[in-house]
């Protein structure tokens, strides 16, 4: 065996050494972070889950004292009813939440975004149909959402909640 071919032989198992302490560093701080933030727990529909982190406190403590309490979760209001739908919006949702709160660049207070007020007004006429006009659930783009006239439903009065953006 010639010179040349012990130090290829040296640089492969250096490289692969590397490779193998970055995977560990990254598989180790992965999982760290995943129990950290109880990971795990995003895949259920428990609302307290929401409270994961502090800064959704006042949306669970509203929701608690709303009419729709005993009927619905967050996931029934927030998430498509379909498996694919539910865990992609959720996937997402989880993403930009952590993002945010990790970088501390959310708004405040925190406002649903259009994507997520799509899956909302879906799944209030879903649930509603049945008492609801024909022309109110024709999903036209000159649609008002429900949560126009009926911005208290899901989370109560918005006492404490942060007012709107002057």
């Amino acid at each position: 065996m010639g010179q040349a071919s012990r130090q290829r032989g040296i640089a492969r198992r250096t490289a692969l050494l590397a490779l193998a302490i970055a995977a560990g560093a990254l598989i180790g701080i992965g999982g760290y972070t995943f129990v950290y933030a109880e990971g795990l727990s995003y895949m259920s529909s428990d609302p307290k889950v929401c409270v994961n982190c502090h800064i959704m406190q006042p949306q669970y403590d509203s929701w608690v004292k709303s009419g729709h309490h005993h009927v619905a979760t967050c996931a029934d209001c927030h998430l498509p009813h379909d498996l694919i739908g539910k865990y992609t919006v959720k996937a997402l949702n989880g993403w930009h939440h952590s993002k945010a709160f990790t970088l501390q660049d959310f708004h405040e207070p925190i406002a649903i975004k259009p994507a997520n007020a799509r899956v909302l007004q879906e799944n209030c006429v879903a649930c509603h149909q049945g008492l609801l006009h024909p022309s109110a659930v024709s999903g036209g783009a000159d649609d008002v959402p429900c949560v126009h006239c009926h911005q208290t439903v899901g989370h109560g009065e918005r006492a404490g909640l942060g007012g709107p953006n002057r």
